[in-house]
């Protein structure tokens, strides 16, 4: 008979038996690998930039400067009861005093409340001038982007000979053209009309990458039009680069008014108040009575510097490599 194969064979060391420890079921639930996880966090691009903005000190500082400034433009009364027209040449290039506290300038006008007085047609230029630049942009890029051809090349070459022109060259020739007729919206037009290409080309350029992605083949492959298409699915994909444009295009546009008034070609000193001209009018005695030039040139740099932090901010909240960067 043969051996039995547990006896062990001669030269042959014998091991032990392992035991094996198995917990019980109970203690070790099962849970599907591929189950879905409902309470996980919404995510998208708007969802992710706004986590990643909101965790930033420099977000909150320009969002804090750009309230304020929006807040002395909207309810200027609030801040001053001082009127910015009063003038009285016994207080020419005076000193502060009780209620004015950054005193006053050649022409005896109280430098603080022009300051307050001149944020709302600043700010007021540079949305409007941004308002213009992002739709003609916006439509003409998405225009020429999407349907290509020979509508492409007559936007594209239209957008490159307004793209040639210094913008603020030109907006200098159209107001000395409407000398009469100076005001915000005239002003406005006059730097939009001619900053519009640079949010163009990036939309154009968003564009040409959205359109090849699957969603556009599968909605028109559903029979929705070409126009739906492009509203609808591949516009909206394409805006966030255009958006940081027209964000940071905001201090721009508030830098070129200031340029324009103080030029002489920008709005009336006796009609409006501006920064610009308040830059200007006290150039003439900078060498004896500076303040009055300074003032108004740092509400300038901190509103320009509040919008371009947030332009900033925003677009490296919404580059997915710049968050991953960090």
């Amino acid at each position: 008979m043969p051996e039995p194969q547990n006896q062990p064979q001669p030269g042959r060391t014998v091991r032990p038996p392992i035991e094996h420890f198995v917990a019980p079921v109970d203690e070790t639930p099962i849970v599907p690998v591929d189950a879905v996880r409902i309470k996980e966090k919404k995510s998208n691009l708007w969802l992710d930039a706004w986590r990643d903005m909101r965790r930033r000190p420099m977000f909150w500082i320009s969002v804090v400067i750009i309230l304020i400034v929006v807040l002395v433009s909207l309810f200027p009364a609030m801040f001053t009861q001082v009127d910015p027209r009063a003038s009285s040449l016994a207080n020419s290039n005076g000193a502060p005093t009780a209620g004015h506290p950054l005193g006053f300038t050649k022409q005896g006008y109280d430098v603080y409340s022009r300051i307050i007085y001149g944020a709302s047609t600043s700010v007021s230029v540079g949305l409007i001038v941004i308002a213009i630049t992002f739709v003609v942009g916006t439509v003409m890029g998405a225009l020429a982007g999407f349907f290509g051809g020979a509508l492409d090349t007559v936007l594209s070459r239209l957008g490159d000979i307004f793209f040639s022109i210094p913008y603020i060259l030109a907006a200098v020739v159209v107001m000395s053209v409407m000398q009469d007729h100076r005001n915000p919206l005239v002003i406005a037009f006059a730097i939009g009309g001619f900053s519009w290409p640079i949010t163009a080309r990036i939309v154009r350029s968003e564009i040409l990458r959205v359109k090849n992605a699957d969603f556009v083949m599968a909605a028109e492959s559903l029979g929705l039009s070409r126009f739906a298409t492009l509203v609808r699915h591949v516009l909206p994909n394409a805006l966030a680069p255009a958006i940081v444009v027209t964000t940071l295009s905001l201090s721009s546009a508030i830098v070129a008014e200031a340029t324009l008034s103080f030029l002489g070609v920008g709005l009336p000193p006796g009609q409006f108040i501006s920064w610009g001209n308040d830059i200007s009018a006290a150039q003439l005695s900078l060498r004896t009575d500076p303040m009055p030039l300074i003032y108004p040139s740092l509400a300038l740099t901190v509103t320009v510097l509040g919008f371009i932090l947030l332009g900033e901010v925003v677009r490296d909240a919404l580059d997915p490599k710049a968050r991953a960067r960090r």
